[in-house]
């Protein structure tokens, strides 16, 4: 082992114990590649790097997305889109037992598709069902642990904002990602509402059965959400159409959200100005965690550590599915120490050269959205996996008078429902496949 590859492993140690002790990783990921660099090639190398790395990295346009789709969400959080989905999903489904339950995830999914974030899906459903799961006397646990899950259903269903990081890193088409994106978004939907449905089978008192609407209030409340899939017709329909690529989608999705919230009158200037802060804080935070990225990056190539990996696998006479399926573990494993975004730029350089040399009998662009939409399901289950489960601190910190441990007994049923969807997508690419192959003609 020569000392540039000891540096390298030394400095991954550190990287994983600094997150593990919950020092913001695009903090962590800067001083890790600084240090490690300078340490391999001297302070200089480091100044040089710098010179062109933040300009080259901010300047890519497919970058330009992420502010417009951030800023589409948190005006939708602000103007009462999430309660109209939850009214018209509860018109439909809150009859059944279970049926409130059912309502969250419906309307999880609805929300979703405008906002493409999964913590202010699981925040912002959080406000608006918790208290009528409460009302209607659901378990602490059920009701809880179906928002913390539901919640990440904004990262799936297109627009999805780490969907466009892993795009940017694997130099993968964005648009096609999205459509990739669509049908097993709507498997999980599905998925989670059988998971209820079972649920409440086995516990029958868990979930209750809701109130029926008068025929009055059922064409009201779905009248009401109709805007929604206007909305979504037009950003996503447009991109899968190829009228408009991502960037514009996104400023035409903010210019309907913040219509539709100003003509309800659901929308201040006050909560326009929030917004606009709110997607500036958290894009210098991706941009950080980018720049970050590519310094570690740097320092890790050079020590040599990503080929190690790579070379161990592929060394190991391990096949590909089974390698896939260690990388599966490892995601998982990470999940349990940082959020889905962190987890995406820090981990996809790593993984990204070992799958794309293995034979999974596809072309690599195939291999770029098959891989994808694997590990994006991947990395929302680590928003529900203990000890970290960043949805489930959302939501405990929404209802502090329930313990933690009932929201994580709530989440389980719907963590094994996604190994089940990890397993279907796996063993079944065309799930995901289907739907870029048929837009590509």
């Amino acid at each position: 082992m020569d000392a540039s590859f000891a540096t390298g492993i030394a400095g991954l140690v550190v990287l994983l114990t600094l997150i593990a002790i919950r020092v913001p990783i695009a903090y962590t990921m800067i001083l890790v590649g600084v240090v490690g660099t300078s340490l391999q090639s001297g302070p200089s190398i480091v100044l040089y790097q710098l010179k062109d790395l933040a300009y080259a990295q901010f300047s890519i346009y497919d970058l330009s997305v992420l502010p417009m789709f951030i800023l589409m969400g948190g005006l939708a959080s602000r103007c009462g889109l999430s309660r109209d989905l939850f009214r018209a999903a509860n018109a439909w489904l809150g009859r059944f037992n279970g049926g409130v339950a059912m309502a969250a995830v419906a309307a999880c999914g609805g929300f979703g598709a405008v906002c493409g974030s999964s913590t202010a899906t699981a925040s912002t459903m959080g406000q608006v069902a918790l208290p009528e799961l409460r009302r209607y006397r659901y378990s602490p646990a059920l009701a809880t642990g179906t928002i913390a899950a539901g919640g990440t259903l904004g990262i799936l269903i297109p627009p999805s904002v780490v969907l466009i990081v892993y795009a940017i890193i694997v130099e993968a088409n964005v648009v096609t990602l999205f459509a990739a994106a669509l049908l097993p978004g709507i498997l999980a939907v599905i998925m989670f509402l059988l998971t209820v449905a079972i649920y409440v089978r086995v516990a029958p008192g868990a979930g209750p059965r809701g109130e029926p609407v008068s025929r009055g209030e059922f064409v009201s409340a779905t009248v009401a959400v109709f805007p929604v899939f206007v909305i979504f017709a037009i950003v996503v329909g447009g991109i899968y159409g190829g009228l408009y690529n991502p960037t514009p989608a996104g400023a035409i999705g903010v210019f309907l959200v913040a219509i539709y919230g100003f003509a309800r009158r659901r929308l201040s200037i006050r909560d326009s100005i929030e917004a606009l802060l709110e997607t500036a804080r958290t894009s210098g935070m991706i941009f950080l965690i980018l720049l970050g990225a590519a310094l570690l990056s740097i320092f890790m190539s050079r020590a040599g550590v990503p080929q190690a990996v790579a070379e161990l696998l592929q060394g190991s006479g391990l096949g590909p599915f089974a390698i896939l399926a260690l990388v599966i573990v490892i995601f998982i494993v990470l999940g349990m120490l940082m959020d889905s975004l962190s987890m995406i730029i820090l981990a996809i350089p790593f993984f990204w050269p070992v799958i794309v040399d293995l034979d999974f009998g596809m072309p690599v662009d195939d291999l770029k959205i098959w891989f994808g939409i694997v590990a994006l399901i991947v990395v929302e289950l680590g928003l529900i996996t203990p000890p970290v489960g960043l949805n489930v601190f959302i939501i405990n910190a929404q209802a502090p008078d329930i313990p933690m441990r009932q929201t994580f007994k709530g989440v389980m049923p719907f963590f094994a429902s996604e190994i089940v969807r990890v397993v279907l997508l796996v063993a079944f690419p065309a799930v995901s496949l289907w739907l870029p192959h048929l837009l590509r003609g």
